[in-house]
């Protein structure tokens, strides 16, 4: 009997897979997994035959009446622990599309990939090459970008799937906006909005599954993603069974460079998402999204009006380290200890008196250029040697560089007084005005910040 169903089963995983138009997955389901140990590490699973169900391929249809008549309700098992942190360590070097295999071969209907419609669509160009199955789901959350939504009809044609969209809940996005209206994250932060718009979606997707697949890498986000491995449990969100260590999550390029995998995208000749040839890198939901200069990082495009350096949206939390959850929402006043920065003998350290005085004054007897930052602040710490090379430069010419630490308990002050929108904000006290020039622009060199003095001076 054992050897009839092997056969059938091997037969049915050639109806599945051979017909690119067919749905990629719906037709099998793994039965008998258990619970996840409570470790957190290991992850307990069990091999077993494969039941299809539900079947709809549309050109081998008669295999699967056929397996569903054979294949007897009696279920072969196996037990088996895996160490995550240690399969982590051994597929360090692996390439992605090895990791990939092995995830769908582990997880096999259990799994999707969460693809967010930008350069993740190399996820899906490794599942393909696989060979194996596969399921794709996406959040929508109702604001992206046309071009976005343009962009996913066009993978489902160009692979022959069905994208899984997950929506938010009606009632709870009708009261955020009634309450809040349609803009609040540009006020007390992007969380409650990503919270309801994404988050909970996603935890309503990944209930149904046991492991699920991201494009997560490295070099992203310094801030929050440096660290993460291959493989992990995930340390955030259930699965199927619920509780600790139910949810498996594998990054399989979170050790590929971002210009690697545009190299990859470019030579498998796959469909792209046409904003990333506007500027946009990262990209999200469209009032939150926009394009990045060519020096800057790409989540600088992302939330860009906050200050926080834990740029996540809440998706991918168990990123972020503890003393990087009072800034969360980039609006609190948490103040995680951290050396300062814009340490030079050429520029003054203002104290709340001191920045008050200057912006009282009417009739200054030389012009200020002022950094109103954060020394946690990636942003500020990036610009921090351009603007001690400016300082430099600007000693002895009658113009004075100070900073300013505007966070923390200044920062409602700062929010108020001193038009702080976020870190690092850069403002110029004219000679013979009360009134400060705060510097528009994102370009935080030497050259751009000296223009910037030289036609207010």
């Amino acid at each position: 009997m054992a050897l009839a169903a092997s056969s059938v089963s091997n037969l049915l995983h050639f109806a599945v897979s051979s017909d690119a138009k067919a749905p990629r997955i719906g037709s099998v389901q793994l039965l008998n997994w258990p619970h996840a140990s409570s470790s957190g590490v290991n992850y307990l699973r069990r091999g077993c035959w494969m039941k299809p169900i539900n079947s709809r391929s549309q050109r081998n249809n008669l295999f699967v009446p056929l397996a569903v008549n054979t294949i007897a309700s009696e279920v072969v098992e196996k037990a088996e622990t895996v160490d995550y942190d240690g399969l982590a360590k051994d597929l360090e070097n692996a390439s992605p599309l090895e990791i990939m295999d092995q995830a769908l071969e582990e997880f096999g209907n259990d799994i999707a990939i969460a693809f967010s419609g930008a350069e993740d669509v190399a996820l899906i160009e490794y599942a393909r090459l696989t060979g194996r199955p596969f399921r794709v789901f996406s959040l929508d959350t109702g604001r992206l970008n046309s071009e976005t939504y343009q962009f996913f009809d066009a993978v489902e044609k160009h692979y022959g799937i069905h994208i899984e969209y997950m929506f938010p809940d009606a009632v709870e996005v009708q009261g955020l906006v009634r309450n809040k209206g349609l803009f609040s994250f540009y006020e007390d932060g992007h969380q409650e909005c990503c919270r309801v718009r994404k988050v909970r979606p996603l935890r309503r997707a990944l209930k149904g599954l046991r492991a699920w697949i991201t494009g997560q890498r490295k070099d992203q986000s310094p801030g929050t993603r440096s660290e993460i491995p291959v493989v992990q449990v995930d340390p955030v969100f259930e699965g199927l069974d619920g509780g600790i260590g139910s949810l498996i999550k594998w990054n399989p390029v979170a050790n590929v460079d971002g210009k690697d995998i545009w190299n990859f995208l470019r030579t498998m000749n796959v469909p792209v998402n046409p904003l990333h040839s506007q500027g946009y890198v990262s990209i999200g939901c469209e009032p939150c999204t926009r394009p990045v200069l060519p020096w800057q990082h790409e989540r600088e495009g992302r939330w860009w009006w906050e200050d926080s350096k834990a740029k996540e949206c809440g998706l991918h939390k168990g990123n972020l380290k503890q003393g990087d959850i009072p800034q969360l929402n980039g609006n609190g006043n948490g103040t995680p200890p951290v050396n300062d920065i814009f340490i030079s003998q050429n520029l003054v350290n203002l104290n709340r008196t001191g920045i008050e005085n200057l912006a009282r004054l009417g009739n200054r007897k030389e012009p200020w250029l002022v950094v109103l930052y954060a020394p946690w602040c990636q942003f500020c710490q990036a610009m921090e040697g351009s603007y001690v090379e400016l300082g430099e430069k600007l000693a002895g010419s009658g113009v004075k560089v100070g900073k300013f630490r505007a966070d923390g308990e200044q920062k409602e002050f700062a929010k108020s007084e001193l038009q702080l929108g976020s870190f690092p904000t850069i403002l110029f006290f004219p000679k013979h005005s009360s009134k400060a020039i705060k510097y528009p622009s994102e370009k935080r060199d030497v050259d751009s910040l000296m223009a910037f003095v030289n036609a207010l001076r």
